[in-house]
Order: C-alpha cells, then sequence, then structure tokens
C-alpha cells in the first residue's frame, strides 16, 4: 500500500462480508478466506481518529500561512494503530471519490489520501523518496534532496493529495543529525503541501520525537490520540466486552453459540492484555482452526491452544499449581 496502485487496489477492494440473514451457507473455503482477512472492529480509537481527522481537515482548508495541525495516533505495539490509520484512510479516499468522482477523458485521477511507511535509519533523501515512490515520482541518485522534495511537493499539489498517513514515526530519531533532518524535512512538508498529516507509532511519547526543540514544535501542533490496550471496565461501560461481542457477531461458524466469547472477557482480558490486535487474532486463528478441525465452535479450551504473538504470551503468565 505504499505505492498508488497498491492503495488504489486497498481502497477500492470490497471488505470481507460477514454472514448475512438468509444468505445460503458458504463452502468451508470461504470461509477461511473470510475469517484470514475479516472485516475491520470499530474500536473507540477508530471513531476518535475518524472524527478529529475530519474536522481537521475542514480545519486547514483555507489555511494559509503556517503548517496545518496534524495528528499522531500513538500506543504500544498490537494495540491497532496501523488499523486505524489505514481505516481512516479509506473512509476518506471513498468519500472524496463519491464527492469528486474523476470525469470521463483524460483526466489524471484525483489522489486524495498518501500512505507512506518511514524506513529503517531513515535520513531526510530515504524518506523523501519514500514520498516520490508513492505516486512514482522518477528518482535518480545523482538528485539532491531538495530537488526530489521540490518534485514531490509539485505532484502531491498537482495531485489534490489531501491527507498524508504516515506509519512508523517512531523510527526517526531527532537527537541524531540523520533523524534530525528527517524531521526537518516533514515540517518542511506540512508548510508545503495543502494536506493534513497523521503520524503512527509506537509509544511517540516514549521517543525523543517529543523532546527539544524539534519535538516541541511537533507537539505544539499535532493532536494526540492514544490507541492503547482497552480497559476491561470503564465507568459503567465494558469497552472490551462490546469489542469481543462486535467480533463474535461477525464469525461464520455453523455450531458456534452466540454470547460464548462475552462470558470469557476476563480471560481474553488478561491473555491479550486488552491489546486489540492480540484478540482478533486470537479468536480468528480459532475460528479458521474450528473450521479445518470441524467443530465450527469456539470455546475457552480451544482458545487455549491457539499459541499467541511473543508480546501477548510473555504478558501472559498461566498459573500452576504447587506439587
Amino acid at each position: 500500500m505504499t505505492t498508488w496502485q497498491g492503495w488504489h487496489q486497498f481502497v477500492t477492494t470490497e471488505p470481507p462480508t460477514p454472514p448475512q440473514p438468509g444468505q445460503p451457507p458458504r463452502s468451508p473455503e470461504e470461509r477461511l478466506a473470510y475469517h484470514s482477512a475479516f472485516v475491520t472492529i470499530r474500536t473507540p480509537a477508530i471513531s476518535q481518529l475518524a472524527t478529529q481527522v475530519r474536522t481537521l481537515m475542514i480545519l486547514g482548508r483555507h489555511q494559509q500561512t503556517t503548517a496545518r495541525p496534524s495528528l499522531i495516533v500513538t500506543g504500544p505495539a498490537a494495540a491497532g494503530k496501523t488499523t486505524a490509520l489505514l481505516n481512516v484512510g479509506r473512509t476518506c479516499h471513498l468519500a472524496h471519490t463519491r464527492k469528486n468522482p474523476t470525469p470521463p477523458g483524460p483526466a489524471h485521477t484525483a489522489v486524495p489520501v498518501a500512505y507512506v511507511l518511514v524506513p529503517p535509519g531513515a535520513t531526510a533523501k530515504t524518506l523523501i523518496t519514500e514520498f516520490a515512490r508513492y505516486l512514482g515520482i522518477p528518482t535518480t541518485t545523482r538528485m539532491t534532496q531538495t530537488q526530489i522534495t521540490d518534485a514531490v511537493c509539485h505532484t502531491y499539489t498537482a495531485a489534490g493529495v489531501r491527507l498524508v498517513l504516515i506509519d512508523e514515526i517512531h523510527r526517526l530519531n531527532p537527537r541524531t543529525t540523520t533523524g534530525a533532518q528527517a524531521a526537518d524535512l516533514l515540517k518542511d512538508l506540512t508548510e508545503r503541501l495543502r494536506a493534513t498529516f497523521v503520524y503512527a507509532g509506537i509509544d511517540v511519547t516514549d521517543t525523543p520525537l517529543f523532546t527539544g526543540t524539534r519535538g516541541a514544535q511537533l507537539a505544539g501542533r499535532a493532536t494526540l490520540i492514544t490507541c492503547g490496550p482497552l480497559p476491561a471496565r470503564h465507568g459503567t461501560r465494558e469497552p472490551f466486552r462490546d469489542v469481543i461481542t462486535d467480533i463474535e457477531n461477525n464469525l461464520d461458524l455453523t455450531h458456534h453459540k452466540t454470547g460464548t466469547l462475552p462470558r470469557h472477557t476476563p480471560y481474553l482480558h488478561q491473555r491479550t492484555a486488552g491489546r486489540i490486535g492480540s484478540l482478533t487474532r486470537l479468536i480468528r486463528q480459532a475460528a479458521i482452526t474450528a473450521i479445518s478441525d470441524g467443530t465450527e465452535r469456539i470455546t475457552k479450551n480451544s482458545l487455549d491452544t491457539i499459541r499467541l504473538d511473543h508480546l501477548a504470551e510473555t504478558h501472559h503468565r498461566p498459573r500452576t499449581r504447587d506439587h
């Protein structure tokens, strides 16, 4: 998705469809593919990010003199940051194309959204080259950073980019010379492009991105959205249980008993530490296993057999009996 062709295919491909009442049963192969892709579960972070992006895009639409306000999505690994980022990007892209359909003829397709990954050990030149690669802007090793930046700003403006999503922002370290230059490049782009910038990274507030002069500039322009683990309870609400219920309602298993998974909310919260990424992976793997072995249901015993990602496994320490 870090090229326009890949992004366009992502946003225009119909998302997986959950089972519908009255629909003929799908084959095991179809249901395996469905649970592999699965639907996007709308978490509180996705809802908050969508609202904030809409507001800031309107706020910065006619701003001319300074950099437009931006957003930073932060949180631990497996908390759903990239999922939230991609979901909001898809929504923005589709909304823009509905309002501004491409006219017939040789006119260029509008590019409302750009998605860029910060490369490991990013320098200003390697980072701006990623921006160029997204729209297929030709570059050569002889081109200077300034030349590539000018080409990117011209092409992005001509293409009508309105939202720039930058993932893995924690890879930038402004305390190093190359990292400082890359951070300065982003500041320059926010001032030259008529677009809202949204950054996502692991525990960004604990990195050098928020310290020193450059960090203060970024923090002063960015709204922070924390995409952290969901608590078991928040006041009178049970947000983690709500997400589990939503996931269960979208399963496509022939013998699964509705309400089974919400009953195991305490166990699932302990097992995944409230991380949405770990939760959805656990349940999807259990669903795939249930289809493959013919049981067609998820139980606590079947969940126990699923090995999770290392982060969740190191957090979840099963109790052992004394002998």
